[in-house]
């Protein structure tokens, strides 16, 4: 009997919260236990994004819990990128040829809390905060966590363990130092880190720049990124590498460089960050990072979702919007299974598993398009071609941005194999000056088609 199932969820953000409301609504006894503060009565950020990128895969799942018009109210539309350049001028490219497509700028908090809230509405689901869980016994399903408030250490037990607890996950660091079963995991960095700084509303509240779009200030080895806030504040995210070239995290190491460094390379942003040099010297410096790992289960006791099993970089968008597909497969995995745990661990693992590689993939790809393709000359052809394509063939072109973001219907893993070769596709063609613009579009989709397939067969 589900009521009779006890279910521990190691870590109450927002994977862990939508997972134990999704279990929750299906009956089962759910018990959240979560090392941090409760983020509806204190701030937790400490220097962690507090807006992101919420899409077509994110909404998905919060369809599934009946949320979708609760999180609207909490979502800023972001229809494109807008790019700066050195002397202050601006370009929207969109994100899509199709008017209904834009993603959304959301607090990382009011959803977590939103989801919090719903899930502890429930009768069988109750959070648990300042509970840092120090080990698991993945064999016995026995987790210990220590109280950080007075110290008391608890040992829980439960028929089924979820780990959600992000990139730190306790219950993967057991599967990996127990030994007790060949566990594969790589953890790569990135060499730049991150720094969050902050471009706040005027005095009336307004927002200094337009509001419905991603900025994005591409340079080359660095860029800067910024997202747009409900009180019409933007956080703005540097990202840096820690050394090399004329400017790092190490050598910006005064109020004298960090101000001409902005001044140089990004002068528009100068009068909109007038704390620029007290946060950034106030705010951490944190680093990027992916993380893949299998297996994610052990013998239908326990399992890892989210960043605890696939933490990827932020440039896609796609890292919470990942994490709630992993509820929404797995809960469609659970009802194909009737329930049977261990059935239901083995095939969402297997079924999942490519589709996060994916993205973690396509993750590290945007980062040096972001930074730097997005300027060039041939990606800017490329984009308006494909936004041509996209509004004249709505229903049957779409470009591999569209795939990762709002075909929700499509595995990242094979939106990543058709849309890597459709950019190569049109790239080696607007090189080769194959592609006359002045064709039907039809046509240009299908000199397109023909050379994306002929890119995959080879």
């Amino acid at each position: 009997m589900k009521d009779e199932e006890n279910i521990l969820i190691i870590g109450a953000g927002l994977c862990g919260s939508l997972l134990a409301l999704r279990l929750g609504q299906r009956g089962y006894n759910v018990k959240v236990m979560e090392r941090r503060l409760d983020l509806r009565k204190e701030d937790i950020s400490a220097g962690r994004s507090i807006n992101l990128a919420l899409s077509n895969r994110g909404i998905k799942a919060l369809k599934m819990v009946g949320l979708e018009n609760k999180v609207k109210s909490l979502c800023i539309p972001m229809y494109g990128r807008m790019l700066h350049d050195k002397s202050g001028n601006t370009k929207l490219s969109k994100y899509s040829g199709r008017k209904s497509e834009y993603i959304n700028s959301i607090s990382r908090e009011l959803l977590t809390a939103l989801l919090i809230d719903e899930a502890e509405a429930l009768n069988n689901v109750s959070f648990e905060f300042h509970q840092k869980c120090d080990a698991v016994d993945f064999e016995n399903n026995i987790a210990r966590f220590t109280n950080t408030k007075n110290g008391t250490v608890l040992d829980y037990e439960a028929d089924r363990i979820f780990g959600t607890d992000g990139a730190g996950s306790t219950l993967r660091k057991s599967y990996l130092s127990k030994r007790k079963f060949l566990f594969s995991f790589s953890q790569n960095f990135l060499t730049h880190g991150y720094k969050e700084l902050t471009i706040p509303a005027t005095k009336e509240g307004e927002f200094q720049t337009e509001k419905n779009a991603l900025h994005i200030w591409p340079r080359g080895d660095y860029m800067i990124i910024a997202l747009p806030n409900l009180d019409g504040s933007f956080t703005v995210t540097l990202f840096l590498a820690y050394e090399g070239g004329k400017y790092n995290f190490n050598n910006l190491n005064s109020a004298e460089k960090v101000q001409n460094f902005f001044s140089k390379e990004f002068p528009d942003t100068i009068e909109l960050m007038p704390d620029l040099t007290t946060e950034f010297f106030k705010n951490p410096t944190s680093p990027l990072g992916t993380i893949k790992c299998f297996p994610w289960q052990y013998q239908g006791k326990n399992l890892i979702l989210g960043d605890a099993a696939h933490a990827i970089v932020p440039f896609y968008g796609q890292g919470m919007n990942a994490s709630f597909e992993d509820v929404f497969e797995f809960d469609a995995t659970l009802e194909a299974h009737n329930g049977d745990w261990e059935a239901t661990f083995k095939a969402f693992q297997i079924k999942r598993k490519k589709d996060t590689d994916g993205i973690a993939d396509l993750a590290i790809d945007n980062f040096h398009e972001m930074k730097d393709h997005v300027a060039s000359t041939s990606f800017q052809q490329k984009r308006t071609l494909e936004m041509s394509l996209e509004t004249a063939l709505p229903n049957t072109y779409f470009s591999k941005y569209s795939m990762v973001t709002f075909r929700e219907d499509m595995g990242y893993n094979q939106a990543m194999l058709l849309g890597r070769a459709q950019d190569k596709a049109i790239l080696n063609m607007i090189e080769k000056k194959q592609l006359n613009l002045e064709l039907p579009a039809i046509e240009l989709h299908e000199k397109i088609k023909a050379e994306t397939n002929s890119i995959l067969k080879s």
